[in-house]
C-alpha cells in the first residue's frame, strides 16, 4: 500500500439509494472519503467487514489525477487497475439550475451514457472533489446522482473528519490492464465448473479413455465426473457449450446430459456392458428401445440441453460466398435452473454427444456456471427425469427413437411417494429423418396425456433457421435460391439450442401416474424413416 498525505479538510459523506421513488431495503449504503489529495468509493458494509466478496472500491488520486479501482476477490486475492485518462475523459453539460442538498448550494450536470440520461447535482462549497460513483469526480462534490428519473443515489450525512481514516491507502502493486480486471471481477462473482476444453467428440476406432475424460461408441460420447457443490434454491444455473467442425461437414444432433456416479442401475450400465445391458421398452410396434423411460430403480438420461451443430463452421470457412463472412464457432449458452434438485451437491457424470460418423467429427468446451441468489418464496423443489428417446449411442447399437409409429407412442408410469404442487413437465421435442417428405420437415403435433387425459398439445416447428446462416459454411444451396440450413425444421436448426417446454400439469396427488406422449410419426421411404427425439422431466413443489 501507499499512503496519501491528508491536506485540508477531510469529509466522509454517506449516500443511499432509491428505486422509482421508493428507498431501496437492505442496501449497503455508498461511503465516500474525501480531502483535497485523494477520494475513496467504498461503502458501509465495507468498513464494517459485514460484506460479502467480491467488493470493489474506487480510488483518486488528486495529485496525480490518476484512478485506480481494486477488487478483494475473496480472503486471499485482490486485484487492481489504474487508469490516468479515464476523468479527462468525461464530459458533461453545465446548466445554469440550482437546488439545495443537505444545506449546500448544488449545480446540476447532465451526460447521456449507452443511452442513459444522468443527472448530477454537485457543490463546490465544500472545497473538495469526489462522487458516489466514477462518474462526474471532477466537477466538485457530487451529493446527487439521477439515472433516468428512476434510480438515485444521494447524499444523507455529511461529516467532517480530522483526517482520513488510517486504513485508507493507495493500492501500489499487482495492477491489471481494465480488461483483465473487469474479466477476474465478474467471474469471482460466480462458481465456474469447467467440464470439457477443446474435446474432440468423433467416430474413429482410436478413441479412447483416458483418466479424465470417457469415451464411448468410438468417440461420439464423451463424459467426465464433476462434483457439483451446493446450489441454492433460486440459483440461476446455465451450461455454455462451444463448438466447431474438425472434419465433419453436417449439421448433427447434439445432447448435454448427466448420470449419477452412485446409482446402481443408470444409463452409464448401458454405456460400459453394452445397450442392451438396460431395461427395455415396448409399446407393440415390434421395437424395443433401451433405457429411454423410467422403470423401477432405474432413470433415464437428464438431459440438460438439446443442440444441433451447423454445416461444417471453421473447417469449411474456405467456401467464400459473397457478403458471407463465417463465425468460426457456435455458443450455446441455456438457463437450466430448474434442474438444481438432481444437481445440488451431486457427483455426476456430465455427457455430452454428437451423433456422427466422421473420424474428424466436431470439437467442444463446456462450462457450467452457478450463480448465487437466494428465492424469496424458499420453496422446496422437486425433478424426476421420466424419459429421454435420444439415442446417444446410436454409435453403440442403441435403437432410434421410432416407437411413435405406433398409436401408444411413448407411455411412462411413475409413483409419488408425496403430493406435488405445481407441476410441470419438462418437456424437450425435436423431429428427424426422411427428406422433403420426412418428420424433419413435415410439421406434426405432439400431444402429452397425463393419467390418460389430454394436457397439452402443440406442433414443434421453427421458421427461423435463415438467422443462423453465417454458422452454415458447407450447407448445400438449391436452384431456388435457398440453402439447406434456411428450411424450417420440427423444432430445430442448425446451429442453434432446441429450448425446453415446460408444460402445467396441475397438482399431483400421491401415488400413480402415467404420461404418454402421441405423435402421428411419418412412414419409412425406402431406406429413409421418421424418429422424435422427446425428453422430459417432471418438476414440482412437494407438498410436506
Amino acid at each position: 500500500m501507499s499512503f496519501v498525505i491528508s491536506r485540508g479538510q477531510s469529509y466522509k459523506i454517506t449516500y443511499e439509494k432509491w428505486s422509482n421513488g421508493k428507498k431501496i431495503e437492505n442496501q449497503d449504503p455508498i461511503l465516500v472519503y474525501a480531502n483535497s489529495s485523494l477520494t475513496l468509493v467504498s461503502s458501509v458494509g465495507i468498513f464494517s467487514g459485514k460484506n460479502n466478496f467480491p467488493f470493489e472500491q474506487t480510488y483518486i488520486n488528486r495529485s496525480s489525477q490518476t484512478l485506480i479501482q481494486s477488487a478483494q476477490l475473496n480472503q486471499n486475492k485482490s486485484i487492481s487497475t489504474k487508469d490516468s485518462l479515464g476523468l479527462s475523459k468525461q464530459s458533461f453539460e453545465l446548466l445554469n439550475e440550482t437546488k439545495m442538498i443537505l444545506g449546500y448550494k448544488c449545480r446540476k450536470a447532465k451526460t447521456i451514457i449507452n443511452s442513459n440520461t444522468i443527472e448530477l447535482w454537485y457543490t463546490n462549497d465544500l472545497n473538495v472533489k469526489g462522487a458516489p460513483t466514477v462518474l462526474g469526480q471532477n466537477l466538485g462534490l457530487v451529493l446527487e446522482m439521477n439515472r433516468n428519473n428512476n434510480f438515485v443515489i444521494t447524499a444523507t450525512k455529511i461529516e467532517k473528519l480530522k483526517k482520513l481514516p488510517l486504513e485508507i491507502a493507495l493500492p501500489n502493486s499487482n495492477f491489471s490492464d481494465g480488461l483483465t480486471y473487469r474479466d477476474l471481477l465478474w467471474r469471482s462473482r460466480f462458481v465456474t465448473l469447467s467440464v470439457f476444453e477443446n474435446e474432440t467428440i468423433n467416430f474413429s476406432d482410436k478413441s479412447k479413455s483416458n483418466d479424465s475424460i470417457l469415451r464411448f461408441a468410438n468417440g461420439t460420447v464423451i463424459l467426465r465426473k464433476v462434483k457439483f457443490p451446493e446450489i441454492k434454491n433460486g440459483s440461476p444455473v446455465f451450461v455454455e457449450l462451444k463448438t466447431n467442425s474438425t472434419g465433419d461437414a453436417y449439421d448433427r444432433t447434439g445432447s448435454l446430459f448427466v448420470i449419477p456416479v452412485k446409482g446402481e442401475n443408470t444409463f452409464f450400465n448401458g454405456l460400459k456392458s453394452g445397450m442392451n445391458t438396460l431395461p427395455i421398452y415396448q409399446n407393440g410396434n415390434g421395437k424395443t428401445y433401451q433405457g429411454v423411460v423410467l422403470k423401477d430403480d432405474y432413470q433415464p438420461l437428464t438431459e440438460l440441453m438439446r443442440f444441433f451443430t451447423p454445416f461444417g463452421i471453421k473447417q469449411y470457412n474456405h467456401i467464400s460466398l459473397k457478403d458471407k463472412t463465417w463465425y468460426n464457432e457456435v455458443p450455446y449458452r441455456q438457463d437450466i435452473s430448474e434442474l438444481q434438485p438432481i444437481l445440488s451437491e451431486q457427483e455426476m457424470w456430465v455427457g455430452a454427444f454428437i451423433g456422427n460418423y466422421d473420424q474428424g467429427g466436431h470439437r467442444v468446451s463446456l462450462e457450467i456456471t452457478i450463480h448465487p441468489q437466494e428465492n424469496e418464496t424458499k420453496k422446496t423443489t422437486f425433478a424426476l427425469p421420466l424419459f429421454n428417446t435420444t439415442n446417444v449411442m446410436e454409435m453403440g447399437g442403441q435403437e432410434y427413437a421410432t416407437m411413435f409409429s405406433d398409436d401408444k407412442g411413448l407411455e411412462v408410469t411413475f409413483t409419488l411417494d408425496k403430493s406435488l404442487k405445481n407441476a410441470q413437465l419438462r418437456y424437450i421435442t425435436t423431429g428427424h429423418g426422411g427428406w422433403e417428405n420426412g418428420d424433419e420437415f413435415v410439421p406434426k403435433k405432439n400431444s402429452i396425456y397425463l393419467d390418460e387425459q389430454l394436457a397439452f398439445s402443440f406442433i414443434p416447428w421453427r421458421q427461423d433457421c435463415g438467422s443462423y446462416r453465417l454458422f452454415n459454411p458447407a450447407s448445400g444451396n438449391f436452384g431456388n435460391g435457398l440453402s439447406s440450413s434456411d428450411y424450417s425444421r420440427s423444432n430445430w436448426c442448425p446451429g442453434m439450442v432446441t429450448n425446453p417446454m415446460l408444460i402445467n400439469l396441475g397438482d399431483l396427488s400421491a401415488g400413480n401416474h402415467s404420461i404418454r406422449i402421441q405423435i402421428p410419426q411419418g412412414l419409412p421411404e425406402g431406406s429413409s424413416f421418421s424418429a422424435w427425439n422427446v425428453s422430459g422431466i417432471l418438476l414440482g413443489e412437494p407438498v410436506e
